[in-house]
C-alpha cells in the first residue's frame, strides 16, 4: 500500500493524464497535493464542530487520523479524505435542546459509528447488492433530506438572530462565490465565506461598536463585540486540545472527554447512520467512476471503516467523520488520484490539531457569521437527498415513493414526537426515518405486482469507466 510507483517523471502529468491510487508524483509535487487537500476539507470539518458545540481543533486532529486508519482499513484502494459529517448535527441540536452535554452527544455518536461498521462488515460478507436491497435510493434520499431540511429551526432561533444583517451579507457573499467562482475557488465557498464574515464581523465592532443580541445559553439579550478573542490570547500555541471544562459563566468548554451514554440520545443520532452508508456508498461510486476501477467489492469495507472512524473519533470527545464529497471535487479538478496525498494531508491536519491558539480562533467564529454559513449548508444537505433521487431516476408518479416518504420527511422536518412514557419518545429525525424506511418496505409487500415492476424500471446509477492506465494508453495512441 505505501509503494507509490512514480509516474511521468515525477513531473506534472500532461493535460488529459491521471495518476492513480498505487502511484505518485514527485514528494514535493505530492506535498502541495496533500496541502490542497487540507484546504479543501478545513472549512467543514471545523464548521460542524462548532456547530455542534465539539472542539474543532480536536475535530482538525481526529480527521487526519480517522483518515489513515480509513486508508488503512481498505488498503489505498479508495481515495478519500474523512472530515467531520453533518449527518450527525440535526441529532446533536436535539440532544443539546434535552439538556445533554457533549459527552453523551460523542457517547451516541460512538454507538452510531460502531453500528455503521457492524452495517459495513454485513455489506462486505452479504454483496453490496444487499445494500440497495435494503436502502434504495428512494429511501436513502429522503433520510439525507430530512436530516438536512430539519436543522432549518436551528439557523432561525439560534444563529441567525445573534446578528441577522451579518448573516445575511455573509450567505450573500457564500452564495455569490459558489456560483461565480470557476474551479476550486468555487468549491471551497463556505470557507471563503467564514474568512469573509470573521473578517466583516471585526470591522463592524470597529466602525458601529458592540451588538446587543441573545447569545447560546443566555437568558436574554447582552451587549457584546461579534468577535471575542479573549480565549485566543490565553490559548498557548503549541500544546494538545483541552479538556473539556465549564466555564465562568457555567457555560461548557468544549474539548477532549470520555463518552457517556443514554440510550434516549443514542436513538436520537442513529438515523445518521442511513445517511452515512447512503453518503459513502456514493463517493466509493464516484470515486469508482474517476478511477475507472470496480470499487464495489470493498463498498462494505468502505462503510466500515468509516464507522471504526467515527468510533476513533468519538472515544476521546471528536467529531463524527465521513468521507468527504469536497476532496472528491479536488480530485476530479486535477485527476490525481494518489493516496499519498490523502496520508499527507492527514498528517498534516494532526500538526494543526496540536495548536491550541488555532482551535481558539475557530472557536472565536461570530454567530452571525454562522448564520449566513449554515442557511445555505443546511439546506445543501437537504438537497443532496433530491440529487440522489434525480439520479437513481426515482419515480414519483408511484405511490410506493411517494406516500411512505411523504410522511417520514414532513414528521422530520415538523419535529413530530411520538410520546411512549414520561421518559421516552420518538420524534423529529428518528422518527420520520423509521416511518420512511418501515413506510416504504410495508408499501412494496401491500402494492400490486404492476407499481413494483414500475419501480424496478428505475434508472440505476451511473456504471464505472476505464482505468487510468487505459486513459493513459488511449491518449499516448
Amino acid at each position: 500500500m505505501f509503494g507509490w510507483r512514480e509516474v511521468y517523471g515525477g513531473r506534472t502529468p500532461p493535460p488529459g493524464q491521471v495518476v492513480a491510487p498505487d502511484e505518485r508524483l514527485s514528494w514535493p509535487r505530492m506535498v502541495g497535493l496533500g496541502a490542497q487537500h487540507v484546504v479543501a476539507m478545513f472549512g467543514a470539518t471545523f464548521v460542524f464542530p462548532i456547530v455542534m458545540g465539539l472542539n474543532p481543533q480536536l475535530a482538525i486532529m481526529m480527521s487526519g487520523v480517522a483518515t489513515i486508519c480509513f486508508l488503512l482499513i481498505v488498503k489505498g484502494v479508495v481515495p478519500s479524505y474523512l472530515g467531520t459529517s453533518a449527518s450527525f448535527v440535526s441529532a446533536v441540536a436535539a440532544i443539546r435542546a434535552q439538556g445533554g452535554d457533549s459527552a453523551q452527544v460523542t457517547g451516541a455518536i460512538l454507538v452510531a459509528g460502531l453500528v455503521l461498521a457492524l452495517c459495513g462488515l454485513l455489506i462486505h460478507l452479504l454483496g453490496f447488492r444487499v445494500l440497495h436491497a435494503v436502502l434504495p435510493p428512494v429511501v436513502t434520499g429522503a433520510v439525507v433530506m430530512l436530516i438536512g431540511f430539519n436543522l432549518a429551526p436551528v439557523v432561525a432561533s439560534v444563529y441567525w438572530p445573534q446578528d441577522q444583517w451579518t448573516a445575511l451579507v455573509t450567505m450573500t457573499f457564500v452564495i455569490v462565490v459558489a456560483v461565480a467562482a470557476r474551479g476550486f475557488v468555487g468549491r471551497i465557498a463556505i470557507f471563503l465565506g467564514l474568512i469573509f464574515g470573521y473578517l466583516l464581523s471585526w470591522l463592524l465592532d470597529r466602525v458601529a461598536g458592540p451588538i446587543t443580541s441573545v447569545l447560546p445559553g443566555s437568558s436574554g439579550p447582552t451587549t457584546h463585540e461579534r468577535v471575542d478573542w479573549s480565549g485566543v490570547a490565553a490559548a498557548p500555541w503549541v500544546g494538545f486540545p483541552p479538556h473539556t471544562t465549564t466555564g465562568a459563566d457555567g457555560n461548557e468548554v468544549a474539548g477532549w472527554h470520555a463518552p457517556a451514554f443514554s440510550f434516549a440520545f443514542i436513538l436520537l443520532v442513529l438515523p445518521a447512520v442511513v445517511a452515512l452508508i447512503a453518503e459513502n456508498a456514493g463517493h466509493v461510486k464516484a470515486v469508482a467512476e474517476m478511477t475507472g476501477r470496480d470499487l464495489n467489492p470493498v463498498m462494505g469495507k468502505a462503510i466500515g471503516a468509516d464507522g471504526v472512524a467515527t468510533v476513533l473519533a468519538s472515544s476521546v470527545g471528536g467529531s463524527p467523520t465521513t468521507t468527504y464529497a469536497e476532496n472528491i471535487g479536488v480530485m476530479a479538478a486535477t485527476r490525481i488520484y494518489s493516496t499519498a496525498a490523502y496520508f499527507i494531508a492527514a498528517i498534516v491536519a494532526i500538526v494543526f490539531g496540536f495548536s491550541p491558539k488555532f482551535g481558539a480562533v475557530i472557536s472565536a467564529t461570530p454567530g452571525g457569521v454562522l448564520g449566513g454559513i449554515t442557511v445555505v449548508l443546511y439546506g445543501m444537505i437537504g438537497l443532496l437527498g433530491a440529487k440522489i433521487w434525480k439520479e437513481n431516476g426515482v419515480d414519483f408518479g408511484n405511490p410506493i415513493n411517494l406516500v411512505p416518504l411523504a410522511a417520514g420527511i414532513i414528521i422530520a422536518i415538523g419535529d413530530t414526537s411520538l410520546v411512549f412514557s414520561s421518559t421516552f419518545q420518538l420524534s423529529g429525525i428518528a422518527l420520520g426515518t423509521i416511518v420512511t424506511i418501515a413506510g416504504y418496505h410495508l408499501a412494496r409487500w401491500l402494492a400490486p405486482a404492476h407499481l413494483r415492476e414500475q419501480q424496478a424500471r428505475e434508472r440505476p446509477c451511473p456504471g464505472v469507466g476505464v482505468s487510468p492506465a487505459e486513459q493513459r494508453g488511449a491518449a499516448d495512441a
